[in-house]
């Protein structure tokens, strides 16, 4: 008959196995399948809102060392490796500070890319631009980080309204979505032309005036031209959302984009 520091005993090593086993699928889900990513800033306004939660869908463009957690996969390049199409929303490891970036993907290899007085133009041709109203939201500070949002119709006190002019944008091939406009005359209205390398992907915030992205040099904070190998994967779906600052501020939760599909 067992004595009972033998079943204490038993008992501690049937948990450490079933965490051990529960971590492994875990990491292995993670790795393979689908990516958690909270959305912590307004450069995707407003297509991605702060405290937006989706799922990456990490089998759309293959894997890369990135596709582990900490950058550990033991190789270069990818594998099984399927190519974006220009209007993803992707994730992405920033080539500098190795943090997860979300943007869409506007500059596929060998394009030219450049802003114009706030209309893009791709290959030397502008893309369709439409009115679409305004995105209105409240002045307040905006989850965990507490970032206040900018507003067209600045200054705005605390709970005004807080506006920015909208347009639905069409890139080439057809796929069409809304971005925004804060400000006019900046650095990120008029760009030199971009000519993508290859191998690599120019991609932008919809938030267009509240973003670093590939219009920016990465000694001046930017991310660049993106490498092939640090996509992470394809955000398909919003699962969850709250604009609280907490998870369980529940009177913040947005139902109305929970399971919402990213366009």
């Amino acid at each position: 008959m067992a004595s009972k520091g033998d079943k204490q005993e038993s008992g501690l090593w049937e948990t450490v196995k079933t965490v051990f086993w529960a971590l492994l699928i875990a990491g292995v889900f993670r790795t393979v399948f689908f990516q958690p990513f909270w959305i912590p800033s307004g450069s995707m306004k407003d297509t991605l809102l702060i405290g937006d939660f989706l799922f990456v869908n990490k089998m759309a463009y293959g894997y890369s060392r990135y596709s582990c957690p900490f950058g550990m996969c033991p190789f270069d390049g990818r594998i099984l490796a399927s190519e974006p199409e220009r209007g993803d929303v992707v994730v992405f490891r920033h080539p500098v500070n190795n943090a997860d970036f979300i943007k869409r993907l506007i500059g596929l290899p060998g394009d030219t890319v450049q802003m114009r007085n706030g209309v893009l133009h791709i290959n030397g041709a502008a893309v369709q631009m439409e009115p679409a109203g305004a995105f209105a939201e409240t002045y307040r500070k905006q989850g965990p980080m507490g970032y206040y949002p900018q507003c067209e119709n600045a200054p705005v006190g605390e709970g005004g309204t807080c506006t920015k002019s909208r347009h639905i944008e069409t890139l080439p091939g057809g796929r069409s979505h809304a971005v925004l406009n804060i400000r006019d005359g900046f650095f990120s209205d008029n760009t030199p032309v971009f000519t993508v390398p290859e191998g690599h992907y120019f991609v932008m915030g919809d938030n267009r005036d509240n973003s670093q992205d590939s219009r920016y040099a990465r000694a001046n904070g930017g991310v660049g031209f993106v490498p092939a190998e640090n996509l992470i994967g394809r955000a398909d779906r919003i699962m969850f959302s709250s604009a609280g600052r907490s998870l369980f501020f529940v009177w913040t939760w947005r139902g109305d984009r929970f399971f919402k599909a990213v366009e």
